[in-house]
């Protein structure tokens, strides 16, 4: 297999999203997108509890895009103006497809609250090409044990697919355009090689530990940081220098001029004024109150 090269590795800073802190890997001073994926935010881990509860966002809008959200331990409450009402937990993954519009909430769970723990996920925006911008929005809410799992010959890596395909297994989410998206956990010492097609752009993501990229001991991948590939090659390797966890994307470019403001990513600026008039008539729903 003939092993993509890097185009850039980039760090993670912390932003202030409101009263949330969290890290921005895309975008970045040196990257504004990676089309299709517009925005990559990792966020906590944060020590939830009935005195402390600094993620708990409520109902707000979107148009134009996918938000995606990894929950990586914690558990979280998702309500739409779809009138989902779904308790997602640690490996779980929602999938909201805006469209043309939808109001969401999601924080903790009472009961989660209440209990006490932490919460980190990764919150993904991934574009929607012009002619798809407004369909009818949906949303998809996949459980950690319903993935199909690959697993490499040392067996110390597992490769859990989200969406789109990997060596005759696809995931279980359903996706509006070309996009794969694994969820990586590899135990120290492991190693595993995976494709991904030639016309995507692929990044890698480290969430935590520390990996070695394509047999190049110069590129060692150190937590919190992000790889993003050249479209050269048929795909990657990586080696656990400890036990890792990483997220791996791709996805077929759009090459579409891009607006986005606040919630809202669309084409054109007329386009974005449109959205916020629609949301302020209503148009793109309500959420009942909890």
């Amino acid at each position: 297999m003939k092993l993509n090269t890097i185009k850039h590795i980039g760090r993670s800073d912390f932003v202030n999203m409101g009263p949330i802190r969290l890290r921005q890997p895309l975008p970045t001073n040196q990257v504004e997108m990676i089309d299709p994926f517009i925005l990559l935010h990792h966020y906590g881990p944060y020590e939830i509890n009935e005195k402390s509860n600094p993620f708990d966002l409520g109902p707000h809008p979107h148009r134009g895009f996918e938000p995606v959200t990894f929950l990586v331990q914690g558990e979280q409450l998702h309500r739409d103006s779809l009138g989902h009402e779904s308790i997602v937990k640690a490996g779980d993954v929602q999938w909201t497809t805006a469209g043309r519009g939808i109001v969401h909430s999601e924080g903790p769970t009472k009961a989660f609250v209440k209990q006490g723990g932490f919460i980190e996920g990764i919150q993904l925006w991934l574009n929607l090409p012009a002619e798809k911008k407004m369909i009818p929005a949906n949303y998809q809410h996949a459980r950690h044990e319903e993935f199909n799992i690959i697993t490499s010959k040392d067996q110390k890596v597992e490769t859990r697919i989200i969406a789109g395909n990997l060596k005759g297994k696809y995931g279980k989410i359903a996706t509006q355009t070309p996009v794969n998206a694994y969820m990586i956990n590899a135990k120290f010492g492991g190693v595993e090689s995976l494709q991904f097609d030639a016309s995507h752009q692929g990044l890698v993501y480290l969430l935590k530990g520390k990996v070695i990229i394509n047999d190049d001991v110069t590129l060692k991948l150190n937590e919190n940081q992000l790889v993003q590939f050249n479209q050269d090659g048929e795909g990657f390797k990586i080696e656990a220098l400890e036990d890792s966890l990483l997220l791996f994307i791709s996805g077929k470019p759009f090459n579409e001029s891009v607006a986005t403001y606040g919630p809202y990513v669309m084409n054109t600026q007329t386009e974005l004024l449109e959205a916020m008039r629609d949301y302020q008539m209503g148009k793109m729903g309500f959420l009942p109150a909890n």
